[in-house]
């Protein structure tokens, strides 16, 4: 499902459950001592996932194991990004050659809780975001849009190494499956990106947003 919203070069696995053996390296397993059962499950299940999108690439597996953002660290010349929530387990890798940047989020197809919204969006969001719900009412526009800035995150922070905060990122949906997202962090870091193009898609019950940057390609000889 989460490859029709990604562009050529970048792999993806994805699942609905844990039900399917999830083995995890001894590092890894270290990470999860004293979990609980639920999160170590989900845990394996999507690093399985990701050893997957690796293998699409032809690298044997590896332990991924967080960095100092909490994000995995990939394999040398790898970008890639996890994702899961109730019911879904996704991750996707690419060649840092063909794709500089990578960020996927799911979330349940369901409004935001009561109050997070204005944590979330300004107010030129959520004014854009009720005339969406008035042109596309069966849309949870307003998770879709904190789905959409967790994936801004995902792809960003690789080469920020910094936090950035939901109102530092500013979205717009397109009802026909694209946003846009340009980002004024107070000091942004030297060469970090400032505007994102991505995808969304509204399926079985979940919210998929992803951003794939395309590196530029090598000059002919």
């Amino acid at each position: 499902m989460i490859e029709e919203i990604l562009p050529p070069g970048v792999r993806s696995s994805e699942a609905f459950d844990d039900l399917a053996p999830a083995p995890l390296f001894p590092e890894e397993a270290a990470l999860m001592a004293g979990r609980r059962e639920r999160r170590r499950a989900q845990f394996a299940t999507a690093r399985a996932c990701a050893r997957r999108s690796l293998a699409g690439l032809g690298l044997a597996p590896a332990p991924l194991l967080p960095g100092p953002g909490g994000a995995p660290r990939w394999p040398a010349g790898v970008v890639g990004s996890i994702t899961h929530c109730d019911g879904y387990r996704a991750a996707v890798a690419a060649r840092a050659a063909e794709v500089t940047a990578l960020g996927i989020d799911a979330e349940p197809a369901e409004p935001l809780p009561r109050g997070v919204l204005g944590l979330v969006a300004s107010e030129d969001e959520r004014a854009a975001l009720e005339r969406l719900s008035a042109e596309r009412p069966g849309v949870c526009w307003d998770r879709l849009l904190f789905s959409a800035k967790e994936a801004v995150y995902k792809a960003w922070y690789p080469a920020a190494e910094r936090w950035l905060g939901f109102a530092d990122a500013d979205v717009r949906f397109s009802p026909r499956g694209t946003f846009t997202a340009r980002l004024h962090p107070a000091e942004p870091p030297p060469g970090a990106p400032t505007h994102f193009e991505g995808r969304w898609l509204v399926r079985n019950g979940l919210l998929l947003t992803a951003i794939a940057i395309r590196g530029e390609p090598s000059p002919q000889n």
